[in-house]
């Protein structure tokens, strides 16, 4: 095999890849040769289809197929041949200029930055540190029962805690919003849910009551047409509701699926389930801050550009989808997302750099451990489990996953880390 290199760029290199074409050949007439001995076809023996019919039927999948193998682990061989390390995968193209007997293509890839000897103990940051208490699972067993709230009809005022049905139109000087009719909706007083100024005139309203007030619409309401906008909004309300809240009884344990229906064994159920949540919230912030504080410390190193153009398409999908999900049809562009990009490339390859520096191994244990926790969270974990051993993407994400936890927690060890002991409800909370 002969490599050639070519440096098109500050962190791009084009590489080509000469091989002698009896290497793919060989290969081919393997393949080829265990197909005739094994295919089924409609008039001949099992073993006995020519040579020239397998050929004709299979011979185009299995050259490209054939080829598309030589192709990835030759590309591994050069690499190491000439001590690159690339960032992202490769463009391979074929090359048409081959000589008799011989097979060329090029690669066009970006490299790693050279970073040089990385020394995290020159880092410092805060280690989020957290606990689940008991009275973070009485708060938890509170709002399993507010999710399983049920919902009667009253006469009385509507107060705190009520769910509330209203009607509502809204006018302001460009017209009547909406133009015919009503908007229906409702809230539970003291949710948030609705603008603070419309959910304060329905306390001590009953079904029935209707009542005219002015407001002004935030400039970012979700109506274009009020954003901004004085209105005179009149309400009138369908339906007043009071909550009832179930017992924490043995017929709401077993509803849980806790067999036998007891409250510790239920709270012992809850406490598990917050602490694999804290747990990976904890990790979360955790890397969060190292990648922040990697990321500044290397600031002054170029970004593979094409890697971080990639990743900015990525943000972008993904915000849209949000949006759209949302119910907001907004055009993300990729440029708008170039920094954050740059910096989750950054502090990927940074991160990799590190293991790669000090030998750092996927530890099985961890893996398996990693996976049995997630599957844990479904009605059937050794399915799941299966899901992941199956499907190599699957898997493949996940190993990555777990060598970066542990490159993290290698970091948090040796670098200049203080502890900031949170409450539960304060590590859970996302960031501002």
């Amino acid at each position: 095999m002969q490599v050639s290199l070519e440096n098109i760029a500050t962190l791009e290199r084009r590489m080509t890849v000469v091989l002698p074409v009896e290497r793919l050949e060989g290969v081919v007439g393997n393949r080829l040769h265990e197909i005739a001995r094994t295919v089924k076809l409609k008039g001949f023996r099992p073993g006995k289809v020519p040579a020239k019919v397998v050929q004709q039927r299979y011979g185009e999948q299995v050259r490209a197929e054939a080829f598309g193998e030589l192709v990835r682990e030759t590309f591994d061989e050069a690499i190491r041949q000439e001590n690159l390390k690339p960032a992202g995968n490769p463009d391979i193209q074929p090359l048409a200029d081959a000589a008799d007997g011989e097979i060329r293509y090029s690669a066009t890839f970006e490299v790693v930055p050279d970073f040089g000897e990385i020394n995290v103990a020159k880092l410092e940051f805060e280690r989020p540190i957290a606990s689940v208490g008991d009275s973070d699972i009485d708060t938890m067993l509170s709002t399993l029962r507010e999710q399983r709230r049920t919902w009667t009809d009253v006469s009385r005022g509507a107060q705190a805690g009520d769910m509330v049905r209203v009607e509502t139109h809204a006018t302001t000087e460009t017209g009547r919003f909406p133009p015919e009719g009503v908007e229906q909706g409702a809230t539970v007083l003291g949710s948030g849910a609705m603008l603070p100024e419309l959910e304060s005139q329905l306390t001590g309203l009953k079904t029935g009551d209707e009542r005219e007030f002015n407001v002004t619409f935030p400039s970012q309401w979700g109506m274009q047409a009020l954003a901004g906008q004085a209105a005179k909004v009149t309400v009138k309300v369908v339906n007043v509701s009071a909550p009832h809240l179930p017992e924490l009884d043995e017929a709401f344990i077993k509803s849980f699926g806790i067999r036998s229906g007891k409250l510790e064994v239920f709270r012992k159920e809850v406490r598990a389930n917050l602490e694999r949540e804290l747990k990976g919230t904890l990790m979360n912030r955790l890397r969060a801050e190292v990648a922040h504080k990697l990321v500044i410390a290397h600031a002054q190193f170029e970004m593979p550009p094409r890697l971080v153009e990639a990743e900015a398409r990525s943000l972008a999908n993904g915000a849209a989808e949000q949006a759209r999900q949302q119910g907001q049809d907004i055009k993300m562009l990729p440029e708008n997302f170039m920094v954050p990009a740059r910096n989750r490339v950054a502090a990927g390859l940074l991160v990799g750099e590190i293991a790669r520096q000090n030998g750092l191994k996927l530890d099985p244990a961890r893996l398996k451990e990693t996976m049995q926790l997630i599957a844990s969270t479904y009605e059937d974990p050794s399915q799941v489990i299966e899901l992941y051993r199956n499907d190599p993407n699957l898997m493949r994400n996940l190993q990555n996953r777990v060598l970066e936890e542990q490159v993290i927690d290698w970091i948090a060890e040796r670098a200049n880390a203080t502890e900031n002991l949170l409450s539960f409800a304060e590590a859970m909370r996302p960031p501002a």
